[in-house]
């Protein structure tokens, strides 16, 4: 599938409209169910294929974000053939109790994988509790980029965003 095809296959799948509330607390009248392209390996897939051209040089983990990071990093993981860890928003408190599933992060270069990005919020707070616990951060991997100030957001910790798509690309098919 091709990188046009992807965008509209992506928007078919996953593009609502309505009221919905953001992680951010914000509204918005589209979303993106990420769920819905996801959960498709007819998407998932050249998802994966179009994204592992985008992991940078020297990456040595996937650490997908609970929850909706989780099945890109995996994906991520078959075509690129890397080791993937599954991040939790907040350790467990038993077993474990482990904040990242997986691979080892330790001392490692770790993308951090997301599916959508609005303010980055999310992906902050979970660098931030990575890097604690030795990773080296310095890129976010997404599928979708609301443009909503992700970006600079993240920037602002020292990471670099990379994007497959934007929100208007999504919605333009270009």
């Amino acid at each position: 599938m091709d990188r046009r095809g992807l965008a509209a296959a992506v928007h078919r799948a996953s593009h609502l409209t309505g009221a919905f509330r953001l992680r951010s607390g914000r509204t918005a009248t589209e979303y993106f169910d990420k769920y819905r392209f996801e959960a498709d390996p007819a998407i998932l897939r050249p998802v994966a294929e179009h994204a592992a051209a985008l992991v940078p040089a020297g990456t040595e983990v996937l650490a997908g974000l609970e929850l909706g990071g989780v099945p890109i990093a995996t994906a991520l993981g078959l075509v690129t053939g890397l080791p993937v860890a599954f991040v939790r928003k907040a350790a467990k408190p038993y077993g474990t109790q482990r904040l990242a599933e997986g691979a080892e992060i330790d001392g490692r270069q770790v993308l951090v994988v997301e599916d959508v990005v609005t303010t980055g919020g999310q992906v902050l707070l979970s660098t931030a509790e990575l890097r604690q616990r030795g990773a080296r951060v310095g890129h976010v991997l997404c599928v979708v980029d609301r443009g909503e100030g992700g970006a600079e957001n993240l920037a602002g910790a020292g990471l670099t965003l990379t994007a497959l798509f934007t929100a208007d690309e999504l919605v333009t098919g270009r």
